[in-house]
């Protein structure tokens, strides 16, 4: 039974100026490190996309990374044996490396896949000279690298969840008698039928499982000699069978990809009959050999003012999110300004499927745990927080409220659910505060926990200018309610770790789904992936069970019932704040062709031109 805090019986009763002089110098000088790469390659008259991510890289081994910008690169390297339909609205999904759709069992607990013969990885030493091609067993190898416990996969849980047969019994042996995860034993869920064909099995229906198998970054062939080559190095040598292969790395600096020679996929994509744009996309580049750029180079700015300037600049090609600081500026009224329209510059605007958050350790000593009071105190704060003011100030209008935890573009999303997590209202958060006993014990102004002792929040946060400004609205929202807090700067993989071993108190983070399902969003509280998906740690043996029931049924009215009840109880134990949806604004210089954001997958260069003519 879901509580209610309040019917207990006992308490009822910045500007134009950043464009020009020493701004301009500063984003100069910092969006160096890409240039000169890039002058090199032009100089070939190779093909080059360049532009920035926002946050670090963590590294590139599939089995141990779990953050987006890692993803967007491995998606590029490897390849799932599903894809989604470049163009295709809504979302399709076709095969990849696949040999044609699975069979699957009418009960949708049997999924026979198989590989189409004549894909092969790129070139790497570890082959010798060899071509190496891909087959069933390298499939198998890769899904088992996230059961083995040596690798501490933080994306385990969502193998985990399948339950494969026999694949969760084999890592827990591994754990139960200390010994290295046996790769060659075979286990009925997981089982490889010849060379080019392997079976999965489970015990529950999984009708939606072929979601899963489209993600490259996630579940993307591996060459079982190349992991065992590298060891520890694989991290910095990932060899896949994708579009491009990784050509050099400076750790949260600068990531250079190449074409893959080996790689024979034409452009091809089914585009709805009434898409005019992506009808066009389809008319021009039709049959071209992919990828159509040479190389890919990827700089790591973590300040928006200099990655902004960076692009304005032409450092860079293309702008991966507009910073939400020059929303006014560039666009506005949600429309290109005229200066950049007459430069030729692109606009690609959609509300995308991604939520930002702020995540309490549930079982932290102050924020933690199940009791009213703490329940009431993390929906206190929740209430104290101005999602109005962050998205028309921080975020300069780029986003709508969350009301819950289901992102938009995904099943059991509904514009029309309304609930607590969208409403600001601090007279509110301070009786729930008085009423559970959080009152100035010892008259210095600020709110004590109800055994007398100071309470204190600390939040984890980044050096970056707009972390700047979401502390600054947290430290006034929680002043007005008399609550301290205190802010934690680190870098984002650093915060990352952190999060992810219980070792934090609060932190801001944001997601976006991979699937077109939305129950992935719904891992975030699911028990079994604590310190991976679920970085709040939050516990519930009902929203568990209807996790788990939900995995198995089919899309409709049943499913969305969960769905609902599964919202309600996100709100009522608020192990997260919500906060907002966001719209992303990319942007692309005039000669860089053919950008469609993707809805779900993160794999696009392939799918781009670009015209050095216009570049010169």
């Amino acid at each position: 039974m879901i509580p209610s805090l309040l019917s207990h019986p006992l308490r009822r009763g910045l500007a134009k100026a950043l464009l020009g002089g020493l701004a301009l110098a500063s984003g100069l000088a910092l969006a160096q490190p890409a240039a000169a790469p890039a002058a090199a390659a032009a100089a070939n008259d190779q093909k080059v996309l360049r532009y920035a991510f926002r946050v670090a890289e963590t590294g590139f081994d599939p089995a141990k990374v779990s953050d987006l910008y890692s993803m967007i690169i491995l998606a590029h390297i490897f390849e799932g044996l599903y894809t989604y339909d470049h163009l295709a609205r809504p979302a399709k999904i076709k095969p990849g490396t696949a040999d044609g759709m699975p069979v699957v069992s009418p009960d949708f607990k049997v999924w026979t896949l198989k590989v189409k013969p004549g894909t092969y990885f790129a070139d790497d030493p570890v082959f010798k000279g060899q071509r190496r091609e891909l087959v069933a067993a390298d499939y198998v190898f890769a899904i088992k690298r996230y059961a083995d416990p040596a690798n501490k996969s933080p994306r385990w849980g969502d193998i985990e969840e399948l339950n494969l047969l026999g694949l969760n019994e084999l890592r827990q042996q591994a754990l139960d008698q200390r010994k290295p995860f046996d790769y060659d034993k075979e286990v009925p869920g997981l089982r490889v039928i010849d060379r080019y064909t392997f079976r999965m099995e489970v015990p529950q229906p999984r009708p939606r499982l072929i979601e899963l198998l489209a993600n490259g970054d996630l579940v993307g062939g591996q060459a079982r000699e190349v992991v065992e080559f590298y060891g520890d190095k694989i991290v910095e040598h990932p060899v896949g069978t994708g579009p491009f292969k990784l050509a050099s790395w400076r750790r949260s600096s600068l990531i250079a990809l190449e074409r893959n020679p080996g790689f024979t996929r034409t452009y091809d994509a089914e585009p709805a009959a009434d898409d005019a744009e992506g009808q066009a996309l389809l008319a021009r580049f039709k049959g071209r050999k992919l990828p159509m750029i040479d190389r890919v180079e990827v700089s790591i700015i973590d300040e928006n003012q200099p990655r902004w300037l960076s692009f304005l600049n032409k450092q860079q090609d293309f702008l991966e999110r507009l910073p939400e600081d020059f929303a006014n500026t560039a666009i506005p009224g949600s429309k290109l300004a005229p200066n950049l329209a007459s430069q030729g510059v692109q606009l690609y605007r959609v509300l995308n499927p991604d939520i930002v958050l702020t995540m309490y350790n549930m079982e932290d000593p102050v924020v933690g745990g199940y009791t009213p009071e703490r329940i009431a105190l993390r929906r206190a704060i929740n209430l104290s927080i101005d999602i109005e003011r962050e998205i028309n100030l921080v975020r300069r209008g780029q986003g709508i409220p969350a009301q819950s935890i289901i992102v938009p573009s995904t099943t059991g999303y509904d514009t029309r659910f309304k609930s607590e997590m969208g409403d600001y209202d601090p007279a509110r958060a301070r009786a729930l505060l008085d009423l559970y006993g959080y009152v100035d014990k010892d008259g210095d102004g600020w709110r004590d926990l109800p055994d007398g002792s100071p309470l204190k929040l600390v939040k984890n946060t980044q050096p970056d200018q707009q972390s700047r400004q979401l502390d600054d609205l947290w430290q006034r929202n929680l002043s007005a309610i008399g609550v301290r807090i205190e802010f934690k700067s680190a870098k984002w993989p650093e915060n990352l770790k952190a999060a992810q071993a219980g070792k934090l108190q609060m932190w801001g983070v944001a997601s976006s789904s991979s699937q077109l399902d939305g129950q992935g969003a719904l891992a975030r509280m699911y028990s079994p992936v604590k310190g991976g998906a679920n970085l709040a740690r939050f516990e519930n043996k009902r929203f568990d069970a209807i996790y788990d029931q939900m995995m198995g049924m089919p899309d409709g009215p049943e499913r969305d019932a969960l769905f609902l009840e599964a919202k309600r109880i996100s709100i009522t134990y608020a192990p997260y704040k919500n906060h907002l949806h966001r719209f992303v604004t990319d942007m692309a210089h005039p000669w860089v062709i053919g950008y469609r954001r993707p809805v779900f997958w993160q794999d696009w260069w392939q799918f781009v031109d670009v015209d050095n003519r216009l570049r010169k």
